[in-house]
């Protein structure tokens, strides 16, 4: 009878043992897994931000996924971690994207990117409206007050090809198959399709750079 009891004991004991593992396991277990929701970038690259912790967005002005990303992107710089630079890169996979990414840069260089920027997608894929030359685009940028020879001096200035051309490199070096995609601190990359959805990779970021912050920490 005794033995009975305390094989009834022992069984008890082992299995509240197993089911405090279990939960202590699940509690302690990383929200999100590399090779799942994120990949590590291998190399890892140089970032450009000092102490702060690098996230780059790359992104193409013709990618309705792009389009569609850009409120979650707004969203979260909103609540955007102070040790935290964010980085806006146009990716450049095929010859003809490199003149939207000239765009983009011509835009940023004339101060008028916070307008610009914007105005490119919703112009793309909401009014279906060409942009894919220096004279369409010209006429685009004249549109939010850019005088079309200082829109011409800066497009195919030396500046602004300098950047085209880096970001043609490191749309090769972060080793990205698609837009959009998030880089963070030169190390991960994830997006949304990776991540699950895009509200969800915003969530992968947050986790990527509290990871970083507790390397330095």
């Amino acid at each position: 009878m005794k033995a009975t009891v305390w094989r009834s004991f022992f069984s008890l004991l082992s299995a509240s043992l197993l089911s405090l593992f279990v939960f202590s396991t699940t509690v302690n277990a990383a929200p999100f897994e590399e090779g799942e929701q994120y990949e590590v970038v291998s190399p890892q690259q140089p970032t450009s931000t000092g102490d702060k912790i690098e996230v780059v967005e790359m992104f193409w002005y013709g990618c309705p996924h792009c389009y569609q990303f850009e409120p979650f992107v707004n969203r979260w710089l909103k609540t955007k971690p102070d040790n935290v630079e964010f980085i806006i890169m146009p990716a450049i996979f095929r010859p003809e994207w490199a003149i939207h990414a000239r765009a983009f840069y011509t835009a940023q260089v004339l101060g008028v990117l916070d307008k610009v920027h914007s105005a490119i997608f919703e112009a793309t894929h909401e009014l279906k409206r060409p942009l894919t030359t220096e004279a369409q685009l010209a006429d685009f940028f004249a549109e939010q007050g850019v005088k079309k020879e200082e829109f011409s001096k800066v497009f195919r200035s030396f500046a602004v090809e300098s950047k085209v051309r880096r970001a043609m490199d490191m749309s090769r070096r972060y080793g990205i198959k698609g837009v959009p995609a998030l880089i963070i601190n030169g190390k991960y990359r994830t997006g949304g399709h990776m991540a699950g959805s895009n509200a969800n990779a915003f969530k992968v970021v947050n986790y990527l750079i509290k990871k970083e912050a507790a390397k330095t920490n």
